[in-house]
């Protein structure tokens, strides 16, 4: 009996503080982050079985989360609570020149992390381990726990999945460049952004970019281009997939929602660019809304959107 959903997420769940552009500057919407769990909360709202691995606090943040995994069906029985760490918070603000992160974080509960508490049996069982390098940027023991997970699902057969979301409130450019660059040479997706890649490489053109992750030993390369789209590539084929125009509002987790769409086509038997366009427009819709969970679309939406494009 399968006891382990197909993408199992690993890394910091964040409760959200967003403050939309319009308001009065002291509205706040409280809502959920961290880039790993809304990935999973991506791919369960496409139909796909996710499950994530984290630690929460004892406080009323972790119940919150937890109540949230339970209603989007993401499995959490594997999620351990600290009894004296706090979970994460993060506020997002916007301006112009697009939005804005800040957090309260520094010796969460997940940052705490240490190897010894994974579930190697639970990572073994997925198809998918997907994490990325906020994970690993939190804390040396979070990056030691991110690194033996890899080591675990790459001993089971385990697919893994990898983002190379850039936080340099975190970590140096140069230790944010080589933990970034081995985590890609040992995974099978590589899950880049257009502006991150561009200052973790400092190459500028798409191309360039992809063919310098396919170098590290990347199977299959997803880069995120925003309003331009994104760029598919494997060392024998590539493709630009178009982007889905919207009116957006905030693109907090857009990223993260073209990574759970993408995975979970990928695993429904869709090719890398049919699994692309889909995640394109799944990553457009969650930016017409507030906030990293709330707009993430279902897959009736984004069907309904795919057919009236």
């Amino acid at each position: 009996m399968k006891t382990s959903p197909d993408i199992v997420c690993l890394g910091e769940p964040l409760i959200e503080f967003n403050r939309p552009r319009e308001g009065d500057g002291r509205t706040w919407l409280q809502g959920f982050g961290g880039d790993s769990q809304n990935v999973a909360i991506a791919a369960a709202r496409q139909g796909a079985s996710a499950g994530y691995l984290t630690s929460v606090g004892e406080d009323w943040m972790g119940d919150a989360f937890l109540e949230l995994w339970k209603a989007e069906g993401v499995d959490a029985s594997r999620v351990t609570r600290h009894p004296s760490a706090p979970t994460g918070v993060n506020f997002v603000t916007h301006s112009a020149a697009g939005h804005k992160f800040d957090y309260l974080r520094k010796n969460s509960a997940a940052s705490l992390m240490t190897p010894d508490t994974l579930p190697v049996d639970y990572i073994a069982g997925a198809r998918f381990l997907h994490l990325s390098a906020i994970g690993q940027a939190i804390s040396d023991s979070a990056r030691q726990t991110c690194d033996a997970a890899i080591a675990a699902a790459r001993a089971a057969g385990v697919k893994v999945s990898y983002d190379t979301n850039l936080r340099l409130r975190l970590w140096d450019l140069d230790s944010a460049r080589r933990t970034i660059d081995a985590a890609i040479a040992r995974c099978d997706v590589a899950l880049p952004s257009v502006d991150d890649s561009q200052q973790l490489t400092g190459l500028s053109a798409p191309d360039a970019i992809v063919d310098y992750y396919l170098g590290l030993g990347a199977p299959l390369v997803a880069l995120k281009m925003g309003a331009e789209g994104s760029l598919i590539a494997t060392s024998t084929k590539r493709e630009r997939v178009a982007p889905h125009k919207v009116a957006a509002v905030d693109a907090t987790g857009a990223g993260d929602t073209f990574d759970g769409a993408f995975l979970a086509r990928l695993l429904a038997g869709d090719d890398p660019a049919t699994a692309a366009r889909y995640a394109n427009v799944a990553a457009a819709l969650s930016t017409r809304g507030y906030g990293s969970v709330t707009p993430i679309p279902r897959a009736a939406d984004v069907l309904s959107e795919l057919e009236r494009a």
